[in-house]
């Protein structure tokens, strides 16, 4: 992969992650995601491995199986980060907590090492 691949990558898939994650998710996913294998939690994280499809391939990784391998692997990854964020909000701690900040700032950071490690496989 070329460094503009990487930039490519890096790019777009902040993209990706904003528009999956706050713009195009839906009430139906935001309310049952914190359901181990809820299908409106797998179609959230379906979401996000769809879109990052084009994006690797735009970027220049390896061959369709390497791209759909870390596709399915970031399909789970993501159901279980999102599920076990919601299963430390318990309490239902509001946006006035900062446990709230917490956890989402806890969220996103395990979304982006996500990332990172697609990326440096992507890199093999």
């Amino acid at each position: 992969m070329s460094e503009s691949g990487i930039l490519i990558f890096l790019v777009l898939i902040q993209v990706k992650h904003y528009l999956a994650d706050f713009q195009w998710q839906t009430r139906e996913m935001v309310a049952h995601k914190g359901e181990y294998w809820h299908p409106a939690g797998i179609a959230h994280a379906g979401l996000h491995a769809v879109l990052s499809v084009p994006i690797m391939l735009l970027a220049g990784f390896g061959g369709i199986g390497i791209i759909l391998l870390l596709a399915v692997a970031e399909l789970f990854v993501h159901h279980q980060i999102d599920w076990f964020k919601l299963r430390l909000n318990q309490d239902g701690v509001g946006t006035d907590d900062p446990r709230f900040w917490k956890l989402l700032g806890l969220d996103q950071a395990a979304h982006q090492l996500t990332y990172v490690v697609m990326l440096a496989i992507g890199l093999l």
